[in-house]
């Protein structure tokens, strides 16, 4: 039997996707440790193989077929546009992707003038402004903490994921717009739902269960 191989996004993605696949009979008791230094976790008996990923990087290694199986946020998935097959919200890790800003900024996106936009999601921003609202949009890419640019003036408004909106409040921004709801989701590549469909089926079925008995 062939190894599955799941890819999973670092951090709160991966322990919370091993405490869901461990209500379906798949462990992998090192993952969860700390301190190993291993990069490949094995369960031989269900020959499923699991690694761990930066969240950017697990759509490229699923579609590439490094991995059978990927477990990321919504919003990296629209980000990067690859050539997979969603089967499965997660119903966790849930947030939403937003623009946000000074309430001054209202009366700019309400102009439908020219603005400037900062995210570490420029894809998701391009396609948003110049698809969805139609406004001429300067779209700057950055990588840490995109609510200092409008503090200093780089940016108008932010497109960024949301969970509390706590930090946003803390430096006098606010959510303007809502893009859409995020969430971690299961996907698949594409020659690998035809090669192993029977089991890569068996697992999803069960994890809808699970998540349905969750709720």
């Amino acid at each position: 039997m062939k190894y599955l191989t799941f890819a999973l996004a670092k951090g709160r993605v991966a322990k919370k996707t091993m405490e869901i696949l461990e209500k379906i009979g798949i462990t992998c008791e090192e993952v969860n440790d700390s301190e190993t230094r291993k990069l490949i976790f094995v369960n031989e008996d269900l020959k499923i193989r699991f690694f761990l990923a930066k969240a950017d990087d697990v759509p490229t290694y699923v579609e590439y077929g490094a991995a059978d199986i990927g477990i990321v946020g919504k919003d990296t998935l629209l980000e990067h546009g690859r050539n997979l097959y969603e089967v499965l919200d997660l119903d966790m890790a849930k947030c939403r992707m937003c623009v946000a800003g000074p309430k001054s900024a209202r009366d700019i996106l309400d102009s439908g003038k020219l603005i400037r936009v900062a995210s570490k999601y420029p894809n998701i921003a391009r396609e948003y402004f110049h698809n969805t609202r139609h406004q001429t949009a300067e779209i700057i890419k950055l990588h840490g903490s995109v609510e200092l640019a409008p503090i200093v003036g780089l940016s108008d408004v932010i497109v960024d994921i949301v969970e509390t909106g706590s930090t946003l409040k803390a430096n006098g921004l606010e959510v303007i717009e809502t893009i859409c709801d995020c969430s971690a989701r299961m996907v698949i590549n594409q020659v690998s739902m035809s090669m192993e469909e029977d089991r890569i089926r068996d697992i999803i079925s069960k994890l809808k269960q699970a998540l349905k008995e969750g709720r």
